[in-house]
């Protein structure tokens, strides 16, 4: 068996018309299995937003293909209306210098602009989203007219768009097939007890996963797993998601409550931890789903590794450290219930971090697509996104 033989889903696409993305929606994972044809970008923000899809990459690829799908649909509204005036029109045509026919490029780029503007502020704790819509920008802005004519530049500035997010999408599967060879030579070939936290597996990328790609590739060759799902308070990505792919994949999966990870390290179950993560500042500190420090600090307390695995876009060297990332704050009702039922008293105050950060001393090695780095890692970093 290869790792892509194993049953692993994709979060997001196009729709077969290619002119949608098309989405599994993981709010009603894994009773429900779901895909939403999204046909606009504020309906691509929401599912951003409300956790439809999430995961650092798998929200850079929905942003990147939201984003080229509102500038093609901008485009052909503004050529539709062009048409109309043309064909009510007097057949006097705007000039610009010499009595060429010209068309304003402003309303194009006005649209595209509010249209990032409202991707890029639905998770400020993910870098790969900003990252993303980075690279459409400077694709947008530094694409070439073709000719001369009406909207010419225009038509190259979206097919530039498109090509940008489809190659992130490619990318990514790329290096979560990197992260998988690099990672699974870190578990012992007897086999091991892994324990995961949140979901960082193929529902979170655009592959097969940053810190479950090691697990799926280690599963393909033969080595025997078994994986710890903690279930990841309060919104239970771990029992949701992570659990319904390793099932669903045939890797032998146990879920558990938050709590019980460090009773789980005592009894001796555990042989090393991969985590996935939103963000590493340059000197290696770590944002993570909320949950994550107590579990490096209980690794560290039992002597057991613990592994971030990410892709090299997931750094973010404007970042010095880890007090400088932005820690989202979600809506209390994730805490206060579950489903229709109430579970904290009315009046009770909440405190609803989505994050939180791991200093980087506590982090044993980072599982990237460009190899396993090892303390210290600020200059290490440095080199790997120089050589980007």
């Amino acid at each position: 068996m290869n790792p892509h033989e194993l049953t692993i889903p994709r979060p997001v696409q196009w729709s077969q018309d290619g002119r949608s993305v098309l989405l599994l929606d993981q709010t009603l994972l894994p009773r429900q299995e779901v895909y939403l044809r999204l046909d606009t970008v504020e309906s691509v923000a929401e599912a951003i937003a409300s956790l439809r899809v999430r995961g650092a990459p798998a929200i850079g690829i929905t942003a990147a293909l939201g984003l080229a799908m509102g500038l093609e649909n901008r485009l052909e509204e503004g050529e539709a209306g062009r048409g109309e005036e043309a064909g009510a029109g007097t057949g006097e045509a705007d000039s610009g210098e010499g009595g060429a026919s010209r068309t304003p490029e402003a309303p194009l780029e006005e649209g595209f602009l509010r249209d990032l503007d409202r991707l890029k502020g639905t998770r400020p704790t993910a870098v790969n989203l900003a990252w993303a819509l980075g690279r459409l920008e400077r694709a947008f802005r530094s694409a070439d007219s073709a000719g001369h004519g009406p909207g010419v530049r225009d038509r190259a500035r979206v097919e530039a768009v498109r090509r940008e997010a489809e190659a992130i999408a490619r990318e990514d599967q790329e290096m979560c097939r990197l992260i998988g060879e690099h990672g699974a030579g870190l578990i012992p070939a007897e086999g091991a007890g892994v324990l995961t936290h949140c979901n960082a597996g193929a529902l979170a990328t655009g592959g097969m996963g940053t810190a479950l790609a090691p697990l799926y590739t280690a599963h393909a060759r033969g080595v025997p797993l078994r994986v710890y799902a903690d279930e990841t308070r309060p919104v239970l990505q771990g029992a949701r998601l992570t659990a319904w792919e390793l099932h669903r994949a045939g890797v032998d999966v146990t879920v558990l409550t938050d709590s019980m990870a460090g009773a789980l390290m005592k009894a001796g179950k555990v042989n090393l931890v991969m985590v996935g993560t939103d963000r590493v500042a340059a000197n290696g500190d770590v944002a993570n789903k909320i949950g994550t420090y107590a579990l490096a600090v209980l690794a560290h307390h039992h002597g057991i590794p613990f592994y971030v695995a990410l892709p090299r876009s997931t750094f973010d060297p404007e970042v010095p450290d880890g007090s400088r990332i932005p820690i989202e704050e979600r809506d209390p009702e994730e805490l206060t219930g579950q489903g229709e039922a109430r579970i904290v008293p009315e009046g009770v105050r909440t405190w609803t971090p989505a994050f939180d950060v791991t200093p980087a001393h506590l982090v044993t090695a980072f599982i990237t697509d460009g190899g396993v780095l090892r303390p210290p890692y600020g200059p290490k970093i440095a080199r790997l996104l120089e050589g980007a």
